[in-house]
């Protein structure tokens, strides 16, 4: 009698656990340069900058003749979430000291 198993369909699976993945794959979604700037609605100059200045994650393709960037759309999130920390702490600050002047 053959082997009913699939090699490529974890024997534990449900449909919890397919789900989980499906979310992780969604959240870890590779994106262009161009992308990433849409996503972050920004023009895609700036995150090139941004990438080339240590700013913002980014992924450097090889054997290319120029750079070509990648970007993590998860990266992204924690980026945008670790500047909203930074800008509300600073901007706060900031005014304190003017009305203290």
């Amino acid at each position: 009698m053959p082997d009913q198993t699939s090699p490529f369909v974890p024997v534990n699976s449900s449909a919890d656990h397919l789900a989980e993945v499906s979310s992780e794959a969604v959240r870890s979604t590779w994106l262009t340069a161009t992308e990433a700037a849409q996503y972050l609605k920004i023009k895609t100059r700036t995150i090139l900058f941004w990438a080339r200045s240590g700013k913002i994650k980014a992924y450097s393709l090889t054997g290319t003749k120029r750079r070509v960037w990648r970007f993590r759309q998860v990266d992204l999130d924690a980026a945008l979430m670790a500047s909203a920390v930074l800008l509300s702490s600073s901007s706060s600050a900031g005014s304190a000291d003017r009305r203290r002047q």
